[in-house]
């Protein structure tokens, strides 16, 4: 075998299982990475679970987040003062947002007479129409914000959120402040996981 066949082929089965883990990780998040950057004052710990969270005394204020809602209608996070909030992240040209939609759905309605709100974040989507058809299409009745360029994402504090870790979602607690976090898709176990210890809280 000649030496440059045999580089080629050294080459190939280096690359092969760079290519496989390159896969794995655009099924598991749309975006280019799905680990949320370090740092920042935001105190979260992430558990064995990938769940982060943030001890009750610890916690910062949530970042305001106000705007227009898919249907063009003001929506402002400030007015679920008092409940849980669930923030989901997503785009209508998501795979893994169309594949946890309907565990957000699910436990959205379980959940609504406990004082939890949800509230979507959409983002990259160039129409609203695109992302009012996602909504429908997987029977989604909370609102969302029609964010498509990210301009919502940005007023997290550093260490919350990556720009292009879609999905991703935080969880505000009834005080307003940033509670819990998860960037990657989530069934409703993981959900209830993430929501349920921030539900109990007095």
């Amino acid at each position: 075998m000649s030496q440059g066949r045999a580089s080629r082929r050294r080459f190939t089965l280096l690359a092969a299982p760079a290519a496989a883990a390159a896969l794995a990780l655009t099924l598991s998040a749309c975006g280019t990475g799905n680990q949320t950057s370090g740092g920042g004052d935001t105190n979260f710990v992430t558990g064995n679970g990938g769940i982060s969270t943030v001890a009750k005394g610890e916690r910062v204020d949530a970042p305001r987040l106000d705007g227009e809602s898919l249907d063009g209608e003001k929506l402002d996070v400030a007015d679920y003062k008092g409940k849980v909030v669930v923030l989901n992240v997503w785009g209508s040209w998501c795979a893994p947002c169309r594949l946890e939609s309907k565990y957000f759905t699910k436990v959205a309605k379980e959940t609504k007479d406990q004082g939890v709100q949800f509230v979507g974040i959409n983002t990259r989507d160039p129409e609203r129409a695109q992302a009012i058809n996602f909504e429908k299409d997987f029977g989604v009745t909370y609102p969302s914000f029609y964010d498509r360029a990210g301009k919502l994402l940005l007023r997290f504090p550093k260490g919350t959120l990556k720009l292009q870790s879609i999905p991703s979602t935080v969880v505000i607690d009834r005080e307003g402040k940033l509670a819990a976090r998860f960037v990657g898709p989530l069934d409703d176990t993981r959900l209830r996981e993430m929501l349920d210890p921030l539900i109990a809280e007095k």
